[in-house]
């Protein structure tokens, strides 16, 4: 929300919202009268509410206008109508000569307008003033004033790299909901066809859409089909604020930029994600260092998901290279800008083309792929790929979560090239998977070079993976996702290169690690470890029984879902829920209840494994995770504890905030009333002054004959 909206969703009068578009203008030299404020260059009609039209507020101010010219008095330049939600300036030479023929019947006021006045004057004015939503649009509103005062013209706002989503949004606000039938996959395609175009003319030939007029009305061509614009009112208030064409210097990348426009969940699943040119810096100079300088003349390279190609634009022999895409339009786009020119470009559905029923590869089934690049591999020579594939998975959380679109976006994984992946295990999942395992078995001698999170290396779930597909490590880095516009979170994306001809199991990597700026800031193992170390399997969990407790959604409220876990365990204190083990997840996955928690994902706490539930919080909970660390997972002890130790993360995990243990009664849940019990309590009613009798002293018990550390005995001490 802006700075200006907010004041203005404050006021309590007219003078108010005078005063807050005076400060945020910065006007210094002014008068406030019958005209709400008054500069020599700009007249202001101000309302304290935004219930009145722009064409009504205008009336009012043109009045006192008409007035000034019948007096032979001087007028501004400019004119401007202000309230609490939108504003609008207009040049007063746009409607002097219309007030000049003194046609306007006006009211005995300007507050007092006649309807017949209201009506003429929009007639004439509807094209001349340009509107700004101050919610939306504050800043190009305040730029507009300021440049007309010190220009003497309206200055439209330029359309760059910088300000392109935002641009983007509001023409989809503004424009593109008011294109009848289009859907909004399609808006960033319309979109640039609007943009690059001056009105008469595209900037550049064969791109996807087209901007075209008939009977003077602009129209949208996509695919052969003409798309109307149901209102013409928006397209002209927003090309009243916005110039266009862009800066002929920020064209190409712009159109380049289209994956940032891209829904969410289609980037996810097509992988339009575009590589910054600093991090593209970094792994051509990897690349360089791994496969000798004379790596570009001696490698075919192929990029199966190229977007628009901004990962081979630094390529110095693009005729070498093989660019295809999911996307016809990206093809389109990377012919209109001239992307690597010389390099094979297609459109190629790199999971479902060319694959049989059985998984094998038949270039004949499409005949897409070049007859060049097919003799390239069939012939061995040497070929690398070079990819930045998409990362979505069908069972990740935002998937899952609507019941109703599981079944659709599952499907997503289930492509041709995933039907012959049965050796995989979940990672067949995981569409950058698919990549790996169809070039495993397409071309088999090839060094392949991703850009990926690093769960392929790591994650215990990938562990079948990893049994299934080796390669020799060459070299890679790791860089901020933050450096990659769009993404959330804070993780590592991997730059890792392998010699997919070489079967060499991964045991550990070395990476240097790149900040979002893709500046080195040191250096990072990472370990492919069995998962029968890991700390998440280091005790038997205890196991069910039969009696029924009340689960909970967080320490004191009852689950309001289907519970996955709502038994209890024999001798039972409490529940850890101790999620999936690695550093991500454990900060948010690391509590302690006193009944069962309803997602499950943990288990029992009973005296025989209190300790090693309190080494667990503690661990879990202490080391803070990191975008380095993020993947990193927990490790069983490998030597002696102490006794002294295993008290300390006792008592810290007593202490702290996620110790969410808790006794109630009263607790409605599945039509019964229900109560549990804080076993975790380290004192005696006595120690604290309690007024009732506590439910359970099995803590005061437990620590009875521990002996605690200096530390620890000063947390507990009641003072």
């Amino acid at each position: 929300m802006s700075h200006l909206y907010e004041k203005l969703q404050q006021v309590k009068s007219e003078e108010d919202v005078k005063d807050a578009y005076i400060q945020a203008l910065g006007l210094k030299s002014y008068t406030k009268g019958l005209i709400d404020i008054q500069t020599n260059e700009i007249w202001f009609e101000a309302k304290d509410t935004g219930k009145n039209s722009s064409y009504a507020m205008f009336t009012q101010l043109l009045h006192y206008v008409q007035v000034a010219l019948n007096k032979g008095e001087s007028v501004p330049p400019f004119l401007a109508v202000i309230d609490t939600e939108k504003a609008a300036i207009m040049k007063s030479s746009d409607v002097l000569p219309f007030l000049e023929k003194k046609t306007v019947k006006w009211g005995k006021s300007a507050s007092q307008y006649t309807q017949e006045a209201l009506a003429e004057i929009s007639a004439h004015i509807g094209t001349h003033f340009v509107s700004f939503k101050i919610q939306t649009h504050e800043q190009e509103f305040i730029q507009a004033v300021k440049s007309a005062i010190k220009t003497g013209d309206i200055i439209r706002t330029q359309i760059t790299p910088d300000n392109l989503k935002q641009v983007f949004d509001r023409w989809v606000d503004m424009i593109g909901k008011e294109i009848t039938g289009v859907a909004p996959e399609d808006y960033a395609l319309l979109f640039f066809a609007d943009v690059m175009n001056d009105g008469k003319i595209s900037t550049h030939a064969n791109l996807p859409a087209d901007l075209l007029y008939r009977n003077d009305k602009p129209v949208f061509s996509l695919n052969g089909k003409i798309y109307e614009l149901g209102s013409r009112e928006g397209y002209r208030q927003f090309w009243a604020i916005y110039h266009r064409p862009p800066k002929a210097e920020y064209r190409d990348y712009l159109l380049e930029r289209r994956d940032s426009l891209i829904p969410l969940d289609e980037r996810q699943f097509k992988g339009a994600y575009f590589t910054p040119l600093a991090v593209v810096d970094k792994a051509y100079d990897l690349l360089a260092e791994t496969l000798g300088d004379n790596w570009q003349q001696e490698y075919i390279v192929w990029d199966m998901c190229c977007g628009v190609g901004n990962l081979e634009v630094k390529h110095s022999n693009p005729r070498n290279v093989y660019m295809s895409t999911l996307d016809q339009a990206d093809v389109d786009v990377m012919k209109a800008t001239k992307t690597c020119v010389a390099a094979e470009r297609f459109q190629y559905d790199y999971l479902n083309d060319d694959v049989d029923e059985e998984g094998n590869i038949d270039y004949s089934l499409t005949n897409k792929v070049p007859p060049s690049l097919q003799k390239a591999i069939k012939s061995g020579k040497k070929i690398l790929v070079l990819i930045n594939p998409p990362y979505a998975e069908a069972t990740n959380r935002g998937n899952i979560m609507l019941g109703s679109e599981t079944t659709t976006k599952q499907g997503v994984s289930a492509t041709k090239i995933s039907l012959a992946m049965d050796d995989y295990g979940k990672a067949s999942n995981e569409l950058f998977v698919q990549f790996v395992a169809r070039i495993k078995k397409e071309i088999p001698n090839s060094v392949l070079a991703m850009f990926s999170t690093l769960k392929y290396v790591n994650a215990p779930n990938f562990e079948r993976f990893r049994s299934k597909w080796n390669a020799e490590f060459m070299g890679g880095f790791i860089v901020h996702n933050k450096a990659f516009e769009g993404l959330t979170g804070n993780f590592p994306i991997g730059f890792l290169i392998w010699n997919t001809a070489i079967d060499k199991p991964i045991e550990e990597i070395r990476v240097e690690v790149l900040d979002k700026r893709a500046q080195p800031i040191g250096e990072k193992y990472f370990y492919n470890l069995p998962s029968n170390v890991y700390l998440n399997v280091w005790f038997a969990r205890p196991k069910k029984n039969s009696l029924d407790v009340l689960p909970l959604k967080n320490g004191i409220s009852p689950a309001t879902a289907v519970p996955r876990v709502k038994s209890w365990s024999d001798e039972a204190i409490g529940y850890m829920h101790c999620g999936v083990n690695d550093l991500q997840h454990a900060e948010q996955e690391t509590t302690l209840y006193s009944s069962v928690f309803s997602a499950g994902n943990g288990f029992y706490v009973i005296p025989e494994n209190l300790w090693q539930a309190a080494v667990v919080f503690a661990v879990r909970r202490l080391i803070k995770p990191t975008w380095i660390n993020d993947r990193d997972q927990f490790l069983q002890p490998v030597s002696h504890l102490s006794d002294e130790f295993k008290t300390d993360c006792l008592i810290w995990m007593l202490y702290n905030r996620c110790n969410k243990a808790a006794s109630g009664d009263g607790f409605e849940w599945n039509g019964q009333t229900w109560s549990i019990v804080n076993h975790f309590i380290p004192y005696t009613e006595q120690q604290v002054g309690a007024a009732d009798r506590f439910e359970s002293d099995f803590m005061v018990r437990y620590l009875a004959d521990k002996k605690l550390s200096l530390e620890a005995s000063t947390v507990t001490t009641v003072r």
